[in-house]
């Protein structure tokens, strides 16, 4: 991982408030926004509860998009800009990169105050398995924020200082990327890690003035006969039944690291559950089961994290099929009845519509390309697996890959339009299992125990993308747009018939929400994919998003991704507003730029040392990209001379030289697997694939 070079994090453990010229503090609203029914404010993640990401505003229309321009911009100083921020009461709340959070003049773009929590300096391993938070979340005078050690902060919204702090997670390796949700006087958070390290999943419920835990829940089971301490046990028995062997061992998963919704009708939590842990089935489960509560959406009761309902959507999941896509929530009416309902798009490639009263399936179809499963059996509400798709040790190409149909960048719903606006993927993967013999969950692979896909170069094009406007009653799309690569950003709609999307090419456009027609863009001159928002101050309309070279969904995916030329070295991370008149000019921004890869012809090549080198690879693949290319997330190594030079190198791996841009520390290699690292970048500089009798060039092997 990196930042851009020359740039430090503010201090750590501390919070550094930046007074702004000319700005006076004032009291601010102590009242909780997350229903706002005149779209003035955007105050939590989804804008309301029901995380439906619409907005009733109608000041910007079809009428006059043609004028809306650029307000103002802010440069940060993160390595991840990819958030959601909030606003409200005239300002801006984004809590960027490791957890900065920042309070902005959304008139003017002014930095009005920053509190940085020194994540880098306290993370340790955590810090290899990401760049930090997707969003943040607002109650009466507070903010609150995760981190990627597991903290969760409260923060005073005046002036930026620390109210309260309390850890959330207990397991090395556990950590925090999405925002947490706000009810209730109620703080819910959940946490990530199944891919990395053996963890068992949880969501916990905190007091929003003190920090003390009210509730948690876990989503597997722990060892037969151990107490969880918790209030609850009877869905821990249930979902007991459905696993088999010594599960426990090896965590089991379903990490609560996205989707929480919170029903207010109900006075309920929604939570999407996350994939197996690990994938291996043989492993982890090998008598059979379903391993409840994996891949599901759960209700639970908002006062006490009681168990109400669940719907698994993919039974024993061994392909990452996670359901921790957004939980949107609607009342409509469907076969001449009002229901309420709940619409959720999960990795797995289908569309569900559940009666969030009782949790019955009420449809589902396939979004995208579906090949592990030929339909949902709607009498059962199981999926009926294709022949096949439950893979051995022989990889398997199947439909959606490891990413999903549908990542985590956010939905959006109209009440006007009854669609939903789903970003979505359309890319397959060759799964395989990993032999427990083999497994290892210190190394990050694309699908950790799941998939071997050799060096990853098969996956570099191997996908593309879509806007799909989807009809929950019809379960068909009203009209669809390819988009640029294989992943984009979330969107949001407008009472005036608007959808908002930024992309990964550096265009932020917005669509005719009925038609799906192009009517206005803006080059952002960087990937422009953070969680688009809209609100009013002083009753005029604004249009917030965050840009940076690390994009989408998943950040860097080899030569998709680095095909826009965005460089984390150089290109900036920014907050952008725009208003109808705009006329603000964004600052210069460096050209996009191709990576150079060093030759090096003097480095002599050892085969058996770069095919070595492809497993150590895979603990640097998350930031530095399949195939040595980083993609814009972080510096090519293909093009660095650093790991040219053993001793470098070897510091450079193992001090944490680079923490405070981003660059953690790994003092646990040997000097072999630093070695064997060399050699396996060295062969990808010169464009060779790694296969099973060790490095090769393809374009020899075609005669090209």
């Amino acid at each position: 991982m990196s930042r851009i070079r020359g740039l430090t994090l503010f201090g750590f453990a501390a919070a550094l408030f930046i007074s702004a010229g000319g700005w006076a503090a004032k009291p601010v609203t102590k009242r909780m926004l997350s229903n706002e029914a005149d779209g003035s404010q955007w105050a939590s993640y989804g804008r309301t509860y029901s995380e439906a990401r619409y907005s009733p505003l109608k000041q910007i229309n079809h009428d006059n998009i043609d004028k809306l321009g650029l307000a103002w911009s802010l440069e940060l100083d993160v390595p991840n800009s990819i958030t959601a921020p909030l606003a409200i009461d005239g300002i801006l709340y984004l809590a960027a990169g490791y957890s900065v959070v920042h309070a902005v003049d959304a008139r003017t773009g002014e930095l009005l105050w920053r509190y940085d929590p020194g994540v880098p300096a306290v993370a340790g391993k955590k810090l290899r398995v990401g760049w930090g938070i997707r969003g943040l979340a607002a109650w009466k005078d507070k903010l609150y924020v995760g981190t990627q050690d597991g903290r969760l902060l409260a923060i005073n919204r005046e002036d930026g200082k620390l109210v309260w702090s309390t850890q959330t997670v207990d397991v090395d390796g556990v950590f925090v990327s999405g925002p947490p949700r706000v009810f209730n006087g109620k703080v819910l958070i959940g946490n990530g890690g199944a891919d990395f390290v053996p963890m068992r999943g949880y969501v916990t419920a905190y007091d929003a003035e003190t920090g003390e835990k009210a509730w948690r829940f876990y989503v597997v089971p722990g060892k037969p006969g151990e107490k969880d301490g918790e209030a609850s046990d009877p869905a821990m028995e249930k979902a007991a039944e459905t696993w088999s062997g010594e599960w426990w061992k090896w965590g089991g998963g379903g990490a609560v690291w996205n989707a929480l919704t919170y029903d207010r009708e109900l006075n309920r939590v929604y939570i999407g559950t996350g994939n197996s842990g690990p994938y291996n089935e043989k492993i982890r489960n090998p008598q059979g089961g379903d391993n409840l509560y994996l891949a599901s959406v759960v209700a639970l009761d908002a006062d006490t994290g009681e168990y109400i309902w669940h719907y698994q959507h993919t039974p024993n999941d061994v392909w990452d099929y996670n359901s921790s896509q957004d939980i949107t929530l609607a009342t409509m009416r469907i076969d001449g009845k009002q229901r309420r309902v709940m619409f959720q798009a999960p990795k797995n490639g289908f569309f569900y519509v559940l009666d969030r009263d009782t949790g019955e399936l009420i449809s589902a179809e396939k979004l995208g390309t579906v090949t592990w499963a030929e339909r949902i059996d709607m009498e059962t509400g199981r999926p009926v697996v294709a022949e096949g798709a439950r893979y051995g040790e022989e990889p398997v190409l199947i439909w959606p890959s490891f990413q999903g149909t549908h990542h985590w960048t956010p939905q959006s719903y109209s009440p006007i339009t009854e669609l939903v606006y789903v970003p979505i993927i359309e890319m397959p993967s060759p799964f395989a299992a990993i032999p427990k013999e083999d497994f290892d969950p210190l190394l990050y692979t694309p699908d950790f125990t799941g998939m071997a896909g050799g060096d990853g170069v098969s996956m570099e094009d191997a996908g593309t993308s879509i806007l799909k406007a989807w009809d929950p009653k019809t379960q068909k799309a009203r009209w669809q747009i390819q988009t640029p690569g294989i992943s984009n950003g979330g969107t949001f709609v407008t009472g005036s018939n608007l959808v908002f999307q930024g992309l990964a090419d550096g265009y932020f456009h917005a669509y005719d929400a009925e038609t799906g027609e192009d009517l206005w863009q803006f080059y952002a001159g960087v990937a422009v994919t953070g969680p688009p928002l809209t609100y009013t101050v002083d009753g005029e309309q604004y249009v917030t998003i965050t840009s940076g070279p690390l994009h989408g969904a998943t950040g860097a995916f080899g030569a998709v991704s680095a095909r826009w030329g965005w460089d984390a070295r150089i290109h900036p991370r920014r907050l952008l507003t725009f208003k109808l008149g705009g006329k603000a000019e964004l600052p210069e921004t460096p050209p996009p730029v191709r990576a150079e890869p060093l030759i090096a012809p003097q480095f002599e090549l050892d085969d058996d040392m770069a095919t070595a080198g492809l497993r150590q690879y895979m603990r640097c693949m998350l930031c530095h990209g399949p195939g040595v290319i980083a993609g814009g997330n972080a510096p090519d190594l293909r093009a660095s001379a650093i790991p040219l030079e053993f001793d470098a190198f070897a510091k450079l791996l193992r001090s944490g030289a680079l923490l405070d841009q981003g660059m953690p520390a790994f003092p646990e290699l040997t000097d072999s697997e630093i070695r064997s690292l060399q050699h396996f970048i060295r062969a990808k500089a010169r464009g060779l694939v790694i296969g099973e009798d060790g490095p090769y060039d393809p374009n020899a092997a075609t005669g090209e």
